[in-house]
């Protein structure tokens, strides 16, 4: 299996892992358990620097993972709207991979439509 299939396994059974109650609930046991030991430590600068410290790591690392997912959910969607417009027959083909125009053609089609909707509202 080479790197980046691996990658995208990882990244999905993550992503899919940190949405879930049981993922709180670890999160939560986790604070808990370090403000348990709080007492131990005398509520040391170092006790306060290993939540803060793991906090960080695992906040920029879950970061890419989710951005993974979410960039291949959001790439399956236009393929599948794609297709919708693609498929239907009065449907505009010019609107097919519309989200690789630059921003000036991107206002464009944006004013035509409200253009449309105005003329549709009005009658």
């Amino acid at each position: 299996m080479s790197a980046t299939r691996a990658f995208d396994r990882l990244a999905k059974h993550a992503a899919r892992f940190a949405g879930r109650p049981a993922a709180f609930g670890m999160a939560g046991v986790a604070i808990g358990i370090w403000w348990a030991v709080g007492p131990l430590f005398g509520f040391s600068d170092t006790w306060q620097l290993v939540i803060n410290t793991a906090t960080t790591i695992v906040t920029f690392l879950m970061v890419f993972l989710i951005q993974n997912t979410q960039s291949r959910d959001t790439e399956a969607i236009h393929i599948k709207l794609d297709e919708l417009i693609r498929a239907t027959k009065q449907a505009n083909n010019a609107l097919m991979d519309i989200e690789e125009l630059d921003e000036e053609s991107l206002d464009a089609f944006r004013r035509r439509y409200e253009e449309l909707a105005e003329r549709t509202r009005k009658g």
